[in-house]
């Protein structure tokens, strides 16, 4: 499965290829990652809209991951990609916007990453 995570948070690579470094060698999960939501929507253009499921931070510089979901439903409907929006502030306003923009889910930090590989699994 192809992953892009969005994050402007650097550390969040190295936290994912550790938290999934069994799967990732085996090949079932292949992360990318963009580091602003100008990023990913460069690097999906380069996908041929092969991401399955995108990870992304809702409060970055520049785009918002609001922003990014947004334009992400414009664009990519063939197949739709599932989007889960990450974000250190599970407020309202933010998971109703979200929703709102069609965020397939709405995950808060810190990660629970056992609680992610199940979500993972079952997209699978």
């Amino acid at each position: 499965m192809k992953i892009l995570v969005v994050d402007d948070e650097r550390d969040v690579e190295i936290l994912f290829r550790q938290r999934f470094r069994k799967e990732i060698r085996s090949g079932i999960l292949n992360f990318q990652f963009a580091f602003s939501g100008e990023e990913a929507v460069e690097a999906m253009a380069t996908m041929e809209q092969k991401a399955v499921l995108i990870l992304s931070d809702i409060n970055m510089p520049g785009m918002s991951g609001l922003e990014l979901l947004e334009r992400i439903r414009k664009e990519y409907d063939k197949p739709p990609p599932v989007v889960m929006m990450i974000t250190a502030y599970g407020d309202e306003h933010n998971r109703s916007t979200a929703k709102r923009l069609g965020a397939n889910d709405f995950l808060t930090k810190p990660l629970d990453f056992n609680a992610l590989k199940e979500k993972l699994t079952s997209l699978n």
